[in-house]
Parts: structure tokens; sequence; C-alpha cells
């Protein structure tokens, strides 16, 4: 793994630790303050589940997944091509996820805390990680379709 791909999951750890920490600390539980009305809210909650709230108390489960997607990760990095954005890509997605495990494995439950209500969709309270992990997804998926990798051809 390269060095910058290391130093972005540990600015993403960092950030997301820290912003779920302040949000611990100045956001009461399940109570939402209006940033933005009819579009942004800070609400502070526990997530037990993971994304959307599925498999909701099963974080047994949840820790192992991340603990194999990690695995899959490390393994498939190299085969992709080496550039600045698939490089982004891989430290958005394993710094994304080793916040949202850290939180599982310290806590039982991941701390979610933005909140954003968008054409009368109130999407699922999220955070910093999963922001990263969507936009490392994101990336990876556009590597694909410009044939950047090698998974298919082994």
């Amino acid at each position: 793994m390269n060095y910058f791909i290391i130093m972005i999951s540990i600015t993403i750890l960092i950030i997301d630790q820290l912003t779920k920490s302040l949000a611990c600390i100045y956001l009461p539980l399940n109570k939402s303050n209006v940033l933005i009305n009819n579009f942004f809210s800070l609400t502070l909650t526990n997530n037990y589940g993971a994304a959307f709230g599925i498999f909701k108390n099963n974080i047994v489960f949840l820790v192992l997944v991340s603990l194999v997607i990690l695995i899959v990760l490390y393994k498939y990095m190299h085969s992709f091509k080496r550039n600045k954005r698939n490089n982004i890509a891989f430290g958005l997605l394993l710094g994304g996820i080793f916040g949202n495990l850290i939180d599982r494995i310290i806590k039982g439950y991941v701390i979610d805390f933005l909140d954003f209500k968008i054409f009368n969709y109130d999407f699922p309270v999220f955070n910093f990680s999963d922001v990263a992990i969507f936009l490392g997804i994101v990336l990876l998926c556009y590597a694909i379709i410009k044939k950047e990798d090698n998974c298919g051809n082994k």
C-alpha cells in the first residue's frame, strides 16, 4: 500500500472520529438541530445496524463483514491502475470503513449525525465515514467503467 493511500485513510479516520466526538459532546441524542430548514439538520443517533439500519443488533456480523471487506479491498487494490483518483478512492474507502469499524468495536454502534431532507425525502442519518465510503465507491465504479482494473482478467 502506498503512502498517499495511507495518508488519506488516516486523514479520513481523524476527521470522522473528531466530528463524531464533537457531535457526542454538543448534540443531544435523537433531537434534530435544524441548520437549514427543510434541508439539513444535525441529529445525533446511535446506529446499531449498517446502512439504512439493516442487520440491526448484529454487531459481530457487521465487524466480521467490515474485516472481510478490508481484506478484499487490500487484495484488489493492486489490481487497479495506479493513479491519483484510484489512490484517493482506496484511501476514502479504507478510512471510512475503519472509522465505522472503530465505533462498532468500541461502542457497539456507529455514531451518525448528518441529517438531510432533499425533495421531501428524509435520508437516513449518516456520518463522515459514510460519505467517504460512498465517494470511494463512486470513484472505483468510475475506474471500472474506464477499464482501469484487472479484476476479471487474472
